[in-house]
């Protein structure tokens, strides 16, 4: 009977902490800077671009939240062969998972995963388009970053993302992203 009486107590205080916490949808856009890491691609210089999509936050505590997103991440690279220049754009569906901690109103860190799934992929050289062949599918990275989010649910973001695997088969080469971003929250 004891155990019942404090399953029941914990079941409770558990789902009337779950019905307190913060959980929200949103939406974020922006700009990224993005490069390719690794010895074959030393010479290769960055690309700026755009990313779109949509962000949850599910607030554990008062100031730790995990935020997963979706996102279309437009990124690249850019390099010079002979005076020529050829333009890399490598398309992503993005799917980061941070956990968010809040150190002050409004500002927090965040870190952890990203699942990318490359979804296009061409090179551009002289006008002429033609599809990248050797491109993995799946892109592995870490994220960092900070965001800020205002009392009316506007939000400011800035996240450093680096690859942890390849990007093209046998190539020493690892996606690098810079993104920054504005977004609401619909809470």
């Amino acid at each position: 009977m004891k155990k019942i009486l404090l399953f029941a107590g914990v079941a409770f205080l558990s789902l009337t902490s779950l019905q307190a916490q913060e959980f929200g949808f949103g939406v974020k856009a922006g700009a990224n800077f993005a490069s390719l890491n690794g010895d074959d691609v030393d010479n290769f210089d960055g690309r700026t671009s755009f990313h779109v999509g949509a962000v949850a936050r599910i607030g554990i505590t008062e100031s730790f939240a995990v935020q997963p997103e979706l996102v279309f991440s437009n990124q690249g690279y850019n390099y010079d062969f002979d005076g020529d220049d050829f333009n890399g754009r490598l398309g992503y569906i993005n799917i980061p998972i941070m956990a968010d901690y809040t150190l002050a109103e409004g500002f927090s860190l965040q870190g952890g995963p990203q699942i990318g799934i490359n979804i296009s992929a061409d090179e551009e050289f002289k006008g002429n388009k033609e599809d990248i062949e050797d491109i993995e599918t799946l892109d592995l990275g870490i994220g960092i970053g900070a965001q800020y989010r205002l009392p009316m649910n506007l939000f400011f973001q800035a996240r450093y993302v680096i690859g942890l695997s390849e990007v093209i088969k046998d190539v020493d080469a690892k996606n690098s992203v810079i993104s920054l971003s504005v977004g609401y929250f619909f809470m």
